[in-house]
């Protein structure tokens, strides 16, 4: 690694517009770095999530520190495309510079949210919404830059699919809360609850509520029962939707999705055995991604195929978190919403294809990649 670092400031280190292009290797191990630095971001995250079911936030702590040193690097990657203009065209390198500043400013005024307000008890505040658009925006531009400068073979697909994994952990991170919430409650219900003493005279304080399970599933469950599976049936299906049109491989949502519940799974019994709370596994995904694949392979017009696709998805992802609860631990959920994610991801679904479409259609690879009549930005 220090020898290719050393390479391309020797070799390649000057200011120029986006869009310069830039040897493949050169390309390849950039782009590696992102990995390292989004990998980094995710072990921190997940690991918070557990952290703050057991004790008091804490701005030092060990998830926020390993979250610090990918956001470092990403930093340091942002500013090296924004001066040299390689590794994507304009509108690529843009993303990435907006996500990383939206992400810069959310994380102080994360920390103004919690010394005011104390213990944030949701996931889905402001600030930390802040959070998730940010990384959002970063990724949607590595994902286009890569697109367009990589060219066609094996390594640009097992680099896409890596990106498209972290895009799908970002968009369900929020869902976590409910995920961690149900295991809590379980734990209470056991008669050793994860959260610590202070913890949960903290939580109850806040909620003006006694210590007991009332306050504990308050803490633990904030939100509507319908928000979870709306969010995982439209914002989490049409990332697969994108990832499946944009890899351009038979079975990549199912891949996307799959990958992502292994590593969720991977990180429950270590998280277990360092005595940290673990969540429910969101199981579930896998029959959404095999739905979107599926989907892609019906012999019917792109109208019909929205349609289908959605109501087979919307079927999928409700269908498996109500087995899913019935064999392990899934959030609660309202099924009636079923509706409601059903529409909501065929218009999103129409919209992602026509946009796609349009995109695509002036779009030119940078360094002569060609693009793939099946796959748009």
């Amino acid at each position: 690694m220090k020898a290719q670092v050393l390479r391309f400031f020797r070799d390649h280190w000057s200011r120029g517009e986006p869009g310069r292009s830039l040897p493949a290797d050169m390309l390849r191990f950039a782009y590696t770095v992102w990995l390292v630095a989004l990998a980094f971001k995710v072990l921190g995250s997940s690991w918070d999530v557990s952290w703050h079911f057991k004790w008091l936030r804490d701005d030092l702590a060990p998830p926020h520190l390993l979250n610090t040193v990918g956001t470092v690097i990403a930093v340091v990657l942002t500013v090296i495309h924004g001066y040299t203009g390689y590794g994507g065209d304009k509108a690529a390198i843009r993303l990435i510079q907006w996500g990383t500043g939206v992400f810069l400013v959310a994380v102080p005024l994360d920390l103004v949210n919690h010394a005011v307000n104390g213990l944030d008890i949701t996931s889905w505040s402001p600030s930390h919404i802040l959070l998730y658009l940010g990384t959002a925006l970063m990724i949607a531009g590595l994902i286009r830059g890569w697109f367009l400068t990589s060219e066609p073979g094996r390594v640009r697909t097992l680099v896409m699919t890596a990106l498209f994994i972290f895009f799908l952990e970002n968009t369900l991170f929020p869902n976590q809360h409910q995920e961690y919430g149900v295991r809590e409650i379980a734990s209470w219900d056991r008669g050793a609850p994860y959260a610590e003493p202070q913890l949960l005279d903290f939580a109850a304080d806040q909620l003006g509520r006694p210590v007991d399970r009332d306050m504990l599933v308050a803490f633990s469950l904030p939100v509507p029962t319908w928000v979870y599976p709306v969010w995982a049936g439209v914002a989490g299906v049409i990332v697969l939707v994108v990832a499946r049109r944009m890899i351009a491989r038979p079975w990549a949502a199912t891949t996307v999705a799959g990958v992502y519940v292994a590593y969720r799974a991977l990180i429950w019994p270590i998280l277990l055995g360092i005595d940290f709370p673990e969540s429910a596994v969101p199981f579930y995904l896998l029959l959404a991604g095999l739905a979107v694949d599926l989907a892609f392979r019906l012999p019917v017009p792109g109208a019909a195929r929205v349609v289908a696709g959605s109501l087979l998805t919307s079927g999928a992802v409700y269908g498996g978190i109500l087995l899913q609860d019935r064999l392990a631990d899934a959030p609660p959920i309202s099924v009636a919403s079923i509706a409601a994610t059903a529409v909501l991801l065929a218009a999103a679904w129409a919209l992602t294809l026509w946009y796609g479409s349009r995109l695509s259609a002036g779009l030119q690879p940078v360094m002569g990649a060609r693009v793939s009549t099946t796959a748009s930005p």
